[in-house]
């Protein structure tokens, strides 16, 4: 098996690589088209503005390229949000693979934004992402903005304020909004879920 990250310049790119050599899968940090599309699973990890990550894939000439893969893909925080229409955040366009847009969290009484820190996640259906995690197991996430609860490509949903999707997935396309590479035992059996899929 080959195992590409897609080089998007988001600042989470080391630690998901390092996460990924912990449960023992060797994985190149790439922005090559050929490498990505070569290989026999991807991981699209992101961190920061909408805008200025559809921007660093179009400049990298890699928007496209990530529409047309056929292998599974992950897709990690940002990487999950840009799977949708557009984003609120900066009206930004995103690779359009997932119907629906992006919106800012409500937040509310008690309630800090960015989200941070550690929640549960509500499965709305089974997923082979949740193979072998206790259904009460907690996620760190880190984020503003957040993707449509009543999506029909939510699996899970998380809580803050409001509902949103925490994992998505769309044919080949599957996603989450929390970070598994730091969510501990939960994150590492999902990202050993995912390569094992």
């Amino acid at each position: 098996m080959t195992l590409a990250v897609i080089d998007s310049g988001g600042a989470n790119l080391g630690s998901v690589v390092q996460a990924l050599h912990r449960i023992g899968a060797e994985a190149t940090l790439t922005s090559d088209a050929a490498t990505i599309r070569r290989a026999s699973k991807v991981i699209l990890p992101g961190v920061g503005a909408a805008a200025w990550a559809m921007n660093a894939l179009r400049e990298a000439g890699l928007v496209d390229v990530i529409r047309s893969l056929e292998q599974p893909v992950l897709g990690i925080c940002l990487g999950l949000q840009l799977l949708f229409e557009g984003s609120d955040e900066g009206n930004a366009d995103g690779l359009g693979l997932i119907p629906g847009r992006v919106r800012r969290l409500v937040g509310g009484p008690g309630l800090r934004l960015p989200h941070m820190g550690w929640n549960q996640l509500a499965w709305q259906r089974d997923d082979p992402l949740a193979a072998g995690i206790d259904p009460d197991a907690w996620y760190y996430f880190v984020h503003s903005y957040c993707a449509p609860a009543d999506s029909p490509a939510c699996v899970a949903r998380g809580h803050h304020g409001d509902d949103f999707a925490a994992v998505v997935r769309h044919r080949n396309f599957a996603a989450c909004q929390f970070h598994p590479e730091k969510s501990a035992g939960p994150g590492h059996r999902l990202l050993m879920n995912f390569l094992e899929s």
